[in-house]
């Protein structure tokens, strides 16, 4: 029977409602609100993520790496051979459905070959790629080979003992531990990241030694200065932590902040080059070569003749080729600011505990796992305890006895049904059933009294065992000695040096390094098409005509230095800064570079005017086809930071004539399409720091009349200049003879 189509309700102002769907099996399409519908599929799935996938428990696991090594634990491979890793991957989605890439991607990031961890926990044979490196790919898991680092032990000490809860498996079959019982804070020890969804969570690593030395210190004194024992993160890449004390405070007290992480290197003064040995955990070895690339191309970097990565089994290694004279200090205080070689690494010590997740501070996180670990053994202690009281439970019934064996043998003789003869045992000494079967498995070869004695010289020690045992469970301090005790074991068989230095803040210079121009001088030229020449004094005077584009001229030309400072006003009201020095030095035989396509100008953008400061003193006087006139500081476009394209450089009110730049006030010759000329003084305009101001008028016009040029008065220009010179505004005066017809060619 075909569906019957419903037709949507009306939710009060002739709408639609927000969304529809229909219940499955129902037969009829039903109205649901969007909200209801993200309740209920969406809420699962965020819990089901944050719960069970991305963010790491207090033995510092997520579900996946956890499911990972303890299927490795139950295949023997601890202090064994190793095994293909798509063996352990096969047997590991037992436990975990999520696909065989996935469990390998996971479990490479585990292993040793792969060095993202201070102490790795799958010791790896083959290809396991490089966490340092993008493109370095792990060979695929047929082809390589693992088993379980030693340090594992520790991990799963006690773990057959009841130390943590086993829960079932995705398809209740197996069973598999909720928790590892971590004998270490492994939470801290290696880096752990993850995304959620609404949460996020990026624990930094710490050296071994160090945190249990600091965790040993907290379980004797609640208040100890973790500072004195904990100083700073340690990365298995090693580097440098620029080290600012109220920032790492800030993370260790609310789980939440970032440190600055540089690379170590030094200088082979012999090759005249860097090398790069450690970079921080943040980066790879491709974007760093990339943007140094990138740097060189652009002009910004200027000292490189060369980058390679020459990482090889040595490990990695990153060597940059000097120039002659170049000072590598310098420039790597520039490469720190301009490249990954310097960057920052987020915290958030965001933790599931007893299934809620919390971000906490170091002193919460190491209070959390002793209390998880004082768990751990209280369990592993009540465990012994149970086993050693059953078997002198039935070493009491071995020695009762031990005083008539030959009764014992005449019962079990004498009695004709088997069934009987635990019975039988019991009435005949007064021990119970557990105890009477116990005897009745006896071999008949132990039943002489060497191997009944021996049995009962362990009554004593049992006995002794099992009050040591129920004095550590009823004493909390006792059990605080016993995980001391382990943690100062570990840091012992386990404990290594720090890999990351410490660089204090303080004691390093912050200033901008600047950049390294070499200062000599040149002649600048720019042309009325837009085009622009840097040309050295020599090659200037052995240089022959200027080369320029059919119907171009040179409109600008001026003396300066190479590391001197220009702006490249354009025809829709912007300026472009650049530096002299990124321009290459060139012939006169040569066009040019095209400013707009150098300056990366807005389509259909023209350059108008150049000007050229080293020191923004001065102003810049624009000139405007409706007769105005605006003067404007030169330092009005100065910027404190490095910034290359300024809008509302001038005003648009009217189309530009010119922009003059002017070191103090001098004589400005203005012509008009009528011919009439006005010479005056830029004395007589104010200067103004507002760049887009419109200006004053500066020559009186008729209707349909405008400016065509505008420039600097040159001495001898005119025969009377005193006819054309007049107070602002003015309509000017035409010139007459050879003077007029001079200027009219303009």
């Amino acid at each position: 029977m075909p569906r019957k189509k419903q037709q949507p309700k009306s939710n009060g102002s002739g709408a639609a409602p927000r969304m529809q769907g229909f219940i499955a099996g129902a037969g009829e399409i039903v109205s649901q609100e969007i909200h209801d519908t993200l309740r209920q599929n969406f809420m699962p799935y965020a819990m089901s993520v944050i719960l069970s996938r991305a963010i790491p428990e207090i033995d510092g696991f997520k579900p996946s790496q956890r499911k990972i090594l303890y299927t490795m634990y139950k295949m023997n491979l601890l202090g064994s051979a190793r095994t293909k890793s798509a063996n352990i991957v096969g047997q590991t989605m037992k436990l975990n459905p999520h696909g065989d890439a996935a469990i390998y991607d996971a479990m490479v990031r585990l292993s040793r070959g792969y060095e993202a961890l201070l102490h790795p926990y799958v010791d790896s044979k083959g290809n396991f790629g490089k966490f340092y490196s993008r493109d370095m790919a792990w060979a695929a898991a047929r082809y390589t080979e693992a088993r379980l680092d030693d340090i594992c032990r520790e991990l799963f000490r006690d773990i057959d003992k009841d130390t943590v809860d086993f829960v079932d498996n995705y398809d209740n079959t197996m069973k598999e531990p909720s928790l590892l019982p971590a004998a270490f804070p492994s939470v801290l020890v290696n880096a752990n990241t993850g995304i959620a969804v609404g949460m996020a969570s990026s624990v930094c690593p710490f050296n071994l030694a160090e945190v249990c030395e600091t965790t040993a210190a907290l379980i004797r004194d609640p208040k100890h200065d973790i500072f004195s024992t904990l100083q700073a993160p340690d990365f298995p890449g090693g580097g440098q932590i620029v080290y600012d004390a109220e920032a790492m405070r800030q993370i260790y007290q609310t789980g939440r902040g970032s440190l600055r992480v540089r690379c170590r290197w030094t200088y082979d003064k012999a090759e005249n080059c860097i090398d790069i040995r450690q970079i921080p955990p943040t980066t790879t070895i491709e974007v760093i070569v990339e943007k140094v690339i990138d740097l060189v191309k652009q002009g910004k970097i200027k000292e490189i003749t060369d980058i390679r990565d020459e990482t090889g089994l040595d490990g990695l290694k990153i060597t940059i080729d000097l120039k002659r004279g170049v000072d590598p200090d310098r420039l790597m205080q520039r490469l720190y600011k301009l490249t990954t070689l310097e960057d920052v690494f987020s915290c958030n010590f965001n933790i599931l505990i007893a299934g809620v997740p919390r971000v906490l501070g170091i002193r919460e996180l190491l209070e959390e796992w002793t209390a998880f670990r004082v768990e751990c053994v209280r369990r592993r202690t009540y465990f012994d305890l149970s086993k050693k009281k059953e078997k002198l439970h039935l070493l009491y019934g071995l020695k009762a006895i031990l005083l008539d064996i030959d009764k014992a043998i005449r019962i079990v003789r004498e009695t004709e049904e088997e069934n009987d003869v635990v019975p039988n045992l019991m009435i005949g000494f007064g021990i119970d059933e557990t105890q009477a079967e116990y005897v009745a498995e006896i071999r008949l070869r132990h039943l002489n009294r060497e191997f009944i004695l021996k049995r009962i010289e362990e009554v004593e020690s049992l006995e002794k065992e099992i009050r040591e045992l129920e004095e550590i469970l009823a004493s909390k301090k006792r059990i605080e000695r016993i995980i001391i005790d382990e943690l100062t074991e570990i840091a012992k068989k386990y404990g290594q040096p720090r890999r990351t230095l410490l660089l204090f803040a303080d004691e390093i210079e912050e200033s901008e390094p600047e950049e390294s121009v070499p200062d000599y001088p040149v002649n600048l030229f720019f042309t009325r098409e837009g085009y622009f020449k840097k040309i050295t004094p020599l090659s200037l005077r052995m240089g022959g005509e200027q080369k320029l584009k059919e119907g171009d001229e040179i409109v600008r030309e001026q003396e300066a230095a190479n590391g001197a400072e220009l702006l490249f006003f354009s025809d829709k009201a912007q300026v472009y800064k650049a530096k002299a020095a990124d321009f290459p030095d060139t012939k006169a035989s040569v066009m040019g570079d095209y400013i707009p396509a150098k300056v990366q100008m807005d389509e259909g953008e023209n350059a108008a005017a150049m000007c050229v400061t080293s020191d923004y003193n001065g102003f810049v006087l624009f000139v405007f086809e409706n007769g105005k006139a605006a003067k404007v500081d030169l330092a009005a476009y100065r910027t404190k930071t490095n910034r290359k394209k300024l809008i509302k450089a001038y005003s648009d009110r009217s189309p530009l004539v010119a922009a003059l730049q002017l070191p103090e006030d001098a004589d400005v010759l203005l012509t008009a399409s009528s011919g009439r000329m006005l010479l005056f003084n830029t004395g007589l305009i104010l200067p103004k720091t507002t760049k887009d101001t419109q200006g004053v008028a500066a020559m009186n016009l008729k209707k349909g009349q405008r400016i065509v040029d505008a420039h600097i008065f040159r001495e001898g220009e005119l025969q009377n200049p005193a006819r054309y010179k007049k107070k602002i505004p003015a309509l000017g005066a035409l010139p007459n003879g050879e003077e007029g017809t001079a200027q009219l060619s303009l």
